[in-house]
């Protein structure tokens, strides 16, 4: 009698945990990534078939300010604090990442910075220990577990709590995701460019949808395309990717705080890093944070002559390198890098 009543205590506690973990499906969010995917694609033979070539001229550039905001915006910027930006150029990436659709600034970062903090772990809501549709798709789609909830409210969001233009989106982004993603869309082709309703739904919405909402849920799932794969085995030291950073995602989850780290493979070379730089120029953007390969070198040593974490010692020669940087280091990479 004593024996069963532990079995059953064990599997209410089992059960009870299972609850704490589960996630239940956004039903709403489910039926509009449906049609985002079907109406997008047949948005694809409206393009080449009827569009106006101001219509999709006008889709393309909002495509590509959507990305920027979720990119540079959102990532590079909030998210992780590469650099520091001018009130104008803040609002300018707001109203960006505003067009592409995937929720406010705030709560994409919060959750963001807790797929960081519990990265190839069961915890992360984009599920980095599974499969790329799992954090492509299926992250987005769930509601968070109660266990990520309580999770959630311990990520540090104040920085973005002192930001004004930050908080008036969290605040009205209902409002302003009718207006700059879905009217601004539609009816400029339709009443503007006097092009058909059709094309201006299916390609200024539809098909811009399906791309920025797909590139902006790479900013999660992309390390499952350009990531070292269990059991791979270069020639070299496993370590070289922080010296040569070649290997990415690994030197962005282990070092985030560098704008030239790209979220598509790429480092320093992509066209967010070449927008900030400009930016940087036009002195809309300052405090660029970089890690450079000096860095990392001086930072593996001291980390092996000492003992100390790794991270620890290549930020603590980052803090250094900073502090010798003239400002505008950005202008020749090259040297300086």
């Amino acid at each position: 009698m004593h024996k069963q009543s532990q079995k059953d205590v064990g599997q209410d506690t089992s059960s009870l945990g299972s609850e704490f973990k589960k996630r239940d499906a956004i039903w709403p969010l489910v039926l509009f990534y449906i049609h985002v995917n079907i109406l997008g694609l047949y948005g694809i033979y409206v393009l080449v078939v009827s569009a106006a070539w101001s219509t999709i001229l006008f889709t393309a550039l909002l495509t590509l300010l959507g990305t920027m905001g979720s990119t540079v915006g959102v990532h590079r910027l909030w998210a992780h604090g590469t650099f520091t930006a001018s009130k104008p150029l803040r609002l300018f990436l707001m109203l960006c990442q505003t067009t592409a659709g995937q929720g406010s600034i705030y709560s994409v970062v919060q959750a963001h910075r807790l797929h960081h903090e519990k990265f190839q772990q069961d915890e992360d809501p984009y599920y980095s220990k599974h499969s790329f549709l799992y954090a492509q798709v299926r992250g987005g789609l769930l509601k968070y577990s109660p266990q990520q909830e309580e999770l959630l409210k311990d990520v540090d969001m104040s920085d973005l709590e002192s930001d004004s233009i930050v908080m008036f989106q969290k605040r009205f982004y209902v409002l302003l995701y009718i207006f700059f993603n879905i009217l601004l869309s539609v009816n400029t082709p339709f009443q503007y460019f006097g092009d058909t309703l059709s094309a201006s739904m299916f390609v200024g919405f539809w098909l811009r949808s399906l791309i920025v909402i797909n590139v902006g849920n790479l900013v999660n799932s992309a390390h499952f395309v350009w990531s070292i794969h269990k059991g791979f085995k270069p020639t070299d030291s496993n370590s070289i990717f922080l010296i040569t950073k070649s290997y990415w995602p690994q030197f962005h989850y282990l070092l985030p705080r560098d704008y030239q780290s790209g979220e598509f493979g790429d480092y320093a070379s992509g066209l967010g890093a070449s927008v900030i730089r400009v930016f940087a120029a036009l002195d809309w953007a300052k405090d660029l944070r970089t890690v450079g390969s000096v860095a990392v070198r001086q930072g593996l040593s001291r980390a092996v002559e000492t003992g100390r974490p790794i991270v620890e010692c290549i930020e603590e020669q980052v803090r250094l390198e900073e502090n010798a940087l003239p400002a505008n280091h950005f202008l020749n990479r090259e040297k300086f890098m």
